[in-house]
């Protein structure tokens, strides 16, 4: 079977919408057949509805992401139960351990985030591996740190991405591996940053499914979620009224 690829963390301006139009259609013709945008809790159904517009136009899929930054595992929850059923991916970025426990085993989570270079602010360890494989938390990486170090910067957040991957794969986390690029220049095509992601220990097989399978299952799975009629996984309502 051909596989579609997806680049769930392509950071565009919603304010800026022919850059946002062009660097779409760009990886319309990279072969993405699916893009995330992230965007803020404060943004406009429109500016949503406006992007979706301009992939459906460039014949690619969108799907609209929240990045959630907060300080305390109480304001994670909070957020979550404002914003979950508004967005098709819950993404936490975890700046402090406590958020990154509590993110690992909320179900609500899609996507754990860990986006400081240094080491000793980058929580994903055993405990935190062991929490998110009990519940639907997958691991994101970012290719864009990647493309912009060099030098001992980018070695260390090497070693760090081949520690935190390998940690993933014994507790069968998840894995998606995202550009979270913003400039059309740095877009890459999908086998090339499925290519990145040997360079943190990944299989061939594992890298692709990084950048298609895995993705799409995120979002698959929270579509039939904000669907008319779901009820629970396997559960949903056919039809309703007295001649049921």
């Amino acid at each position: 079977m051909k596989r579609i690829f997806a680049d769930l963390h392509l950071r565009l301006n919603p304010n800026d919408t022919e850059a946002a139009r062009s660097i779409i259609n760009k990886a319309a013709a990279l072969g993405y057949g699916l893009v995330a945008v992230p965007f803020s809790p404060e943004t406009r159904e429109a500016d949503i509805e406006q992007l979706r517009g301009i992939c459906k136009e460039a014949k690619i899929d969108f799907a609209c992401r929240v990045d959630l930054y907060p300080r305390t595992k109480d304001q994670l929850t909070h957020l979550l139960r404002k914003l979950r059923r508004r967005f098709e991916i819950v993404c936490a970025v975890c700046e402090t351990k406590e958020v990154a426990r509590q993110a690992a085993k909320d179900r609500r989570v899609d996507l754990l985030s860990f986006q400081s270079l240094d080491y000793r602010s980058r929580f994903f360890d055993w405990a935190e591996a062991e929490l998110a494989s009990s519940s639907l938390a997958t691991l994101e990486v970012d290719v864009k740190p990647l493309l912009v170090l060099e030098g001992p910067a980018r070695v260390r957040l090497l070693s760090c991405l081949r520690r935190e991957v390998s940690i993933a794969k014994e507790f069968h986390v998840p894995l998606v591996v995202s550009s979270g690029v913003s400039s059309e220049l740095l877009l890459r095509k999908p086998r090339e940053i499925a290519t990145f992601s040997s360079l943190f220990g990944l299989s061939e097989v594992s890298a692709l499914d990084a950048v298609s399978d895995n993705p799409f299952a995120i979002v698959r799975r929270n579509r039939e979620k904000l669907s008319v009629g779901f009820v629970a996984p396997g559960i949903r309502v056919v039809k309703q009224g007295g001649d049921c």
